[in-house]
């Protein structure tokens, strides 16, 4: 398995100047948000503002700390996400715009094109087997004990593709599983 730390990865600011990205991983690997099939990311999100548009892309969102966030879509209707909410699913082009509670928050997304893959982000309650087909695991506000490492909410551990995760891997607190399908 391999641990990122947020300040082992390069952080990239926003178009609209709202906040910073650290990707993750992408497939293919080095691929742009032109031609990638997946991507993981952290976010900060700093200032009240648009989220950028990805046509053709399907996403989730989960607040891993801070005060929170409320999400308002220009086609009605709203949702306050903290970092006790479930993730929130919703399409790439989807026009939204962020309000922030109380100062900033970091967030973990995961974007797939859509056709190509789909993806599931999975709460996990302490002790319950990590989902065989687990890409990326991510703790929110509190560090959990999984394995022979210790993450923090600031870090995601990838499980290698070699590695057999069928019951074998549990935690010691919640955690986020993330999964991707290739549709083809």
């Amino acid at each position: 398995m391999k641990r990122l730390r947020r300040s082992d990865l390069t952080a990239t600011p926003w178009k609209n100047g709202g906040g910073l990205t650290w990707e993750i991983a992408a497939f293919p690997e080095g691929a742009g948000f032109d031609d990638m099939v997946w991507r993981l990311s952290m976010a900060e999100v700093a200032s009240d503002g648009a989220f950028s548009a990805f046509a053709g892309i399907d996403r989730t969102l989960t607040v891993l700390s801070g005060a929170g966030m409320t999400l308002s879509f220009a086609q009605g209707g709203s949702v306050t996400l903290d970092a006790s909410a479930p993730p929130l699913s919703f399409p790439g082009e989807a026009a939204l715009n962020a309000h922030l509670t109380d100062g900033p928050i970091l967030d973990f997304n995961i974007m797939t094109r859509r056709g190509a893959c789909v993806h599931r982000v999975e709460m996990l309650a302490a002790g319950q087997a990590v989902p065989s087909d687990t890409i990326a695991l991510v703790t929110r506000t509190h560090p959990v004990k999984i394995g022979d490492f210790i993450l923090h909410p600031d870090e995601v551990l990838l499980p290698d593709p070699q590695d057999d995760l069928t019951g074998n891997l549990r935690a010691d607190g919640p955690m986020i599983s993330v999964s991707v399908r290739a549709l083809t």
